[in-house]
């Protein structure tokens, strides 16, 4: 049976039972008003002898002594009684001895005992009167009975109200059941509507999908066919001007495929943000110089910063490139050029009820329209001639914010300029003070540590080796956790470098909390290019290094994870001593 006519069934069979119901309703109604008027027309009987028996009772001394005046007077006191309409005293011979008739017909010539009966419009009852055995005479008590119209009337009344509860019931029944159909086809129609808007969106996710993976492929065969023909060309040249042009054309190309995949990662939110504590003015001036190189001549840059900002808790790195993607497109928007404000007043309470700041970036460029601004923060969306743009600058912004737990709106329209904002939420503690210069000369020492480097990849492990050899410091290398454990048990060590994903049963975090359970103080370094795990490391309080790094890159975290002097010393003897020489260990 089809869906339409399964419908049409179940509404006929829902009216059906609501007539039912209300015909049932009906009859049981008219049962209940048969029994009640038989229950009062039995009553009324009941009554009518009962007033008879007592006037009978009450005249026999009167009839004994043939009082009737005492007879009268008790035939008066019962004239009193509205129901009655006449009443009469018998004397033994039949004879009327005294009576009166309110209504109704004329009393009785003579009378029998006798049950009540309907006598005209009245009930009549005989009872007889009696002292002892001999009877004295008779009573005749006639009581009103009510008439069928008056009856019928009282009834109607009533029965109209049943009758319309009936109705009501019966409409109540059928607009349910219609009601329930109908919910029934709503309810189908919202599970088709949402199957549908699910393949829809499965369909959009994959067309998405799509896109992204287009657009990477066709920048990093870009970057790629930079780097290969830079390398080969790299071995051909003999001239060493050449070489070292050649040399920073592919330095620049690996530069930016981890740019890129950078951005993917911040907007994918799976990159682990090393979150800290910015002051904006500050940053803001350091940026003022990449800002100058990176736009043009013709393009001022205005700052309006409040003389009382907060902090905010963001990666300095991160907020460094969000400013300058922003600020690249607006130099881009503004092709004969302009000005760009870029301003930023504390905002309390305007970020989910906690404190923020809102920093604003404001181009005269030529705006962008509704469409564009819905699909400005899809990865590889641009509005620039091909190869200007990748289309992912404001896709980081938006990853930036999103996982710093902020927010970034577009405000913008078609010929009147375009105003980025972002909230990022206000920090609690103070920033870092900015290095001096004893700090500076101590970055070009050399750092005079070992270090244990844990990484699977031989084609890794040679050259981030060599990066390490380059500053200072003598390396210790392990293929696997295990080897790593066996050469931490074996061997003095001051820090570690490990991979996150790596062969075995335990990764490169399994491996940290292993090494951080024996030893609490020992500087240990993740470095990962990209890992669900990397965020839980971070939370954890362990330095997440990300992959592809720089040799200045690498310095820095193990400058910050190793503090104080060096560990390693020379000993009397010439040998190397280390810091775990405490713990009872020697080198091998």
């Amino acid at each position: 049976m089809t869906l339409p006519a399964l419908a049409e069934r179940r509404l006929r069979e829902g009216r059906w039972a609501a007539g039912l119901v209300a015909l049932l309703l009906i009859a049981v109604s008219l049962l209940l008003a048969w029994q009640s008027e038989q229950q009062a027309e039995i009553e009324h009987e009941h009554q009518t002898r009962v007033h008879a028996r007592i006037l009978a009772g009450s005249v026999a001394g009167a009839l004994a002594f043939d009082d009737r005046a005492t007879a009268r007077e008790f035939l008066d006191a019962l004239r009193l009684n509205n129901d009655i309409q006449a009443a009469a005293v018998y004397g033994a011979q039949g004879e009327a001895i005294a009576g009166f008739v309110k209504q109704g017909a004329p009393l009785p010539v003579r009378v029998q005992p006798h049950p009540p009966m309907i006598d005209g419009n009245g009930l009549s009852v005989v009872e007889p009167v009696r002292q002892g055995s001999l009877q004295l005479g008779n009573v005749y008590v006639r009581a009103i009975v009510e008439p069928w119209p008056r009856r019928a009337s009282r009834y109607f009344g009533i029965g109209a109200v049943i009758i319309m509860a009936a109705l009501l019931i019966a409409v109540l029944g059928m607009s349910y059941a219609g009601a329930t159909v109908a919910n029934r086809r709503l309810q189908e129609e919202i599970d088709a509507r949402e199957k549908a808007e699910a393949q829809l969106r499965q369909a959009q996710k994959m067309e998405a999908i799509g896109q992204i993976t287009g657009g990477v492929a066709h920048d990093f065969n870009n970057m790629l066919m930079a780097a290969s023909s830079g390398l080969e060309l790299l071995e051909r040249a003999r001239d060493p001007e050449r070489r070292e042009k050649l040399k920073r054309g592919v330095r620049d190309a690996l530069d930016r495929g981890a740019r890129l995949t950078q951005q993917l990662l911040t907007f994918s939110r799976r990159t682990p943000l090393q979150k800290e504590a910015i002051d904006i003015p500050r940053r803001m001036h350091g940026l003022a110089g990449l800002l100058e190189h990176s736009l043009r001549e013709d393009i001022s840059v205005q700052y309006e910063l409040a003389p009382d900002l907060w902090p905010i808790e963001a990666d300095p790195s991160q907020f460094d490139v969000a400013m300058l993607n922003i600020a690249v497109n607006a130099r881009d928007a503004m092709p004969r050029g302009g000005r760009i404000s870029i301003a930023a007043r504390n905002l309390p309470h305007g970020l989910a009820g906690h404190d923020a700041v809102r920093i604003t970036v404001r181009d005269e460029g030529a705006g962008m329209s509704s469409e564009q601004i819905e699909k400005a923060f899809e990865p590889f969306f641009t509005t620039k001639d091909v190869g200007h743009g990748t289309g992912l600058g404001l896709s980081q912004v938006y990853g930036f914010t999103r996982a710093s737990g902020g927010s970034v709106a577009i405000d913008s329209r078609e010929g009147q300029g375009t105003t980025v904002t972002l909230t990022l939420p206000r920090c609690e503690r103070a920033p870092p003070h900015a290095p001096d210069r004893d700090d500076a000369m101590a970055e070009d020492r050399p750092l005079n540590r070992r270090v244990l480097l844990v990484e699977d990849d031989d084609a890794l492990a040679e050259p981030i080796g060599q990066m390490i050899e380059a500053l200072g410091c003598e390396v210790i290398y392990a293929a696997s956790a295990d080897a790593a454990m066996n050469r931490f048990d074996a061997v003095p060590v001051d820090a570690v470098l490990s991979d996150m994903v790596m062969p075995g049963e335990r990764n490169g975090l399994d491996l940290a909390r292993e090494l951080r359970s024996r030893d609490a103080g020992l500087p240990i370094l993740l470095m990962t290019g990209y890992c669900s795990a990397a965020c839980a490391a971070a939370e954890e309080g362990f330095e997440v290094l990300a992959k592809p790094f720089t040799l200045d890159t690498l310095a820095g975290h193990l400058r910050r994870v190793l503090p104080g002097p060096k560990c390693s010393q020379q000993g009397p003897d010439g040998s190397g001593a280390s810091r775990d020489t405490a713990r009872g260990k020697g080198h091998p």
